[in-house]
């Protein structure tokens, strides 16, 4: 009986350390798992009852987070309150609705061109605390106007490092041509043909997945290889570091170019190519992730400096209209590049030696980069100074002849 007793307890004694050692973290984990879909469900039948009482669950998990863990969620939880805006608004309930609104604001939500074509809204849209909210918003979440802060630069130049780009002769860089067979998949018409071949082909051989972390080896065929294996996609930066090797290799001048926000604490970026075509004496835009590229009224490719400085003034801008992310949502100019890229084109950073296995972690590897910014960018970065981290040295420059230099012959 004794050894019963004992048992049991060391059996309760277990139990309380597991539930000890259950996180905050680990708890919304589970949750979103186990019932993030019910906020769905609940939306899309109107149910008032049902969405609260998720929002009261998901509250108390929340209470307990970390504040840097608060951060990580803190998109779940105004993205929340949005949607329990609209299912009051369709409700015709217009205080709860704008009570949610600026709940989800407070908690983050900035999808300013969202806000402004969502029907949902469409009840609460002339009330004035919605107007109210609506200019604050504004501020922060119409990425056009903000962009449009972002224009001026200057001509200033402090010694700034020259970009460099892999000859095609390299050794890494002919087994990739070689064992993707690139010279066949590029094809033999154009030149801007065999680039846009590319950029297809790796569109559908890969796709997106801004979920996972890429591979740690982070080249080309290496990740290739293991989306192979393991069923799984790339984010944006993979997918454009596979593609800028897979340029490099067949002599084309290309960079992977990290396009970043104005706000340094929003994690979302996105990463395309910029690929020098020497028949048009330019570089051009190339996503792989949308399979996108842009062009003027007149049908002519156009280059990253050169859509930014449309979106700010503007001009004329057509997207490819096979533009999609991953076969599912065909991408329009209105959200793709006047929303999205908008928001994404305050800052722009790359590496300054385009190469082979740029990113791969080493002890003793230094990798350099280039940021451009503009003079209204409230940073205040100092011309020519330079972030240092252990494993990154990031030259920044306020000159954008410096940064969108063609490549030397």
């Amino acid at each position: 009986m004794k050894l019963k007793v004992t048992l049991l307890l060391l059996l309760l004694m277990s139990i309380q350390l597991l539930i000890a050692q259950t996180t905050p973290s680990q708890s919304m984990d589970d949750f979103i798992e186990q019932k993030g879909n019910g906020f769905e469900v609940a939306y899309e039948k109107k149910d008032v009852e049902g969405y609260n009482a998720l929002l009261s669950e998901y509250l108390m998990i929340y209470e307990k987070l970390s504040a840097d863990d608060k951060k990580q969620y803190s998109h779940w939880l105004s993205n929340i309150y949005y949607n329990l805006s609209c299912i009051y608004s369709i409700s015709n309930d217009k205080k709860s609705a704008i009570t949610s609104l600026k709940k989800a604001i407070d908690a983050g939500y900035n999808d300013y061109g969202r806000v402004q074509l969502d029907s949902d809204l469409d009840n609460i849209r002339k009330e004035k605390d919605f107007v109210a909210l609506n200019s604050k918003l504004k501020l922060t979440g119409d990425y056009l106007f903000i962009l449009k802060t972002a224009k001026n630069y200057n001509d200033s130049n402090n010694g700034f490092p020259k970009f460099e780009y892999q000859s095609m002769s390299n050794p890494n860089l002919v087994t990739i041509r070689k064992e993707l067979k690139l010279d066949s998949i590029a094809g033999t018409g154009s030149e801007i043909s065999r680039i846009l071949n590319l950029m297809n082909w790796l569109h559908y051989l890969i796709p997106h997945d801004g979920r996972h972390a890429n591979p740690a080896i982070k080249n080309a065929l290496n990740m290739i290889t293991v989306c192979k294996k393991e069923g799984r996609g790339l984010n944006c930066r993979g997918l454009a570091t596979v593609l800028n090797e897979c340029y490099l290799s067949l002599g084309i001048k290309s960079r992977f170019i990290t396009c970043l926000p104005k706000d340094t604490a929003d994690p979302d970026c996105h990463v395309i190519n910029m690929v020098y075509s020497n028949d048009l004496n330019k570089w051009i835009w190339i996503d792989p992730t949308m399979n996108a590229y842009v062009m003027n009224e007149r049908g002519e490719l156009l280059g990253i400096e050169e859509v930014r400085e449309r979106l700010i003034n503007g001009k004329p801008l057509i997207l490819n209209p096979d533009a999609n992310w991953n076969r599912q949502e065909t991408q329009n100019k209105q959200y793709y590049l006047e929303h999205y890229m908008a928001k994404n084109l305050y800052r722009l950073e790359c590496p300054i030696i385009s190469e082979y296995d740029t990113e791969t972690p080493n002890d003793d590897k230094v990798v350099k980069y280039a940021q451009l910014l503009s003079i209204d960018d409230q940073n205040n970065y100092i011309e020519g100074s330079k972030a240092k981290s252990k494993k990154k040295v990031v030259h920044k420059t306020r000159n954008p002849k410096i940064f969108w230099a063609k490549p030397a012959n």
